[in-house]
């Protein structure tokens, strides 16, 4: 299997919490595919709400290759905890970018039950994949920020 990806910690500067108390992502088993992100914090999701978590992780990986956010399975299957934006996509170049490419997610408990996501638990999980471009690409653009930022001017 190639290796195309590192996680790092973003600096303290960058995450609101201790950094000291974030672990790196991790795979569960040699044949699964997506990392798993561990709560940096007890995270408590009432019915119907929605939180914006900060990881305090970054993603260095190959060019070619994107980082596909998903909540674990279980969540998902149990409590339709989502992800807002129902993938979240971590290109390679926001690594790159002047937050140091922290990865944060915002997810929505559409239950009609508490969620408790304990400190050091599994919560949403990553997948390295590669892409492809088309034959006439000519992007050129440079990433200097987070959310949205290629469609701001």
């Amino acid at each position: 299997m190639e290796k195309i990806a590192k996680f790092f910690k973003v600096s303290p500067e960058q995450y609101s919490g201790d950094i000291n108390e974030v672990l790196l992502p991790k795979r569960a088993t040699s044949g699964s595919a997506g990392y798993d992100f561990f709560a940096p914090c007890d995270i408590i999701f009432k019915p119907g709400e929605t939180k914006k978590i900060e990881t305090g992780i970054r993603a260095k990986m190959a060019d070619g290759y994107v980082l596909m956010l998903f909540p674990r399975s279980g969540l998902g299957f149990k409590y339709r905890f989502m992800l807002d934006n129902t993938v979240g996509i971590i290109d390679s170049d926001y690594y790159y970018s002047d937050n140091e490419g922290h990865i944060m997610t915002k997810l929505t408990n559409h239950s009609d039950k508490e969620i408790i996501i304990n400190k050091g638990t599994g919560f949403i999980q990553g997948v390295f994949v590669p892409f492809g471009i088309t034959e006439d690409d000519d992007a050129t653009g440079v990433r200097n920020g987070g959310f949205g930022s290629t469609t701001k001017k």
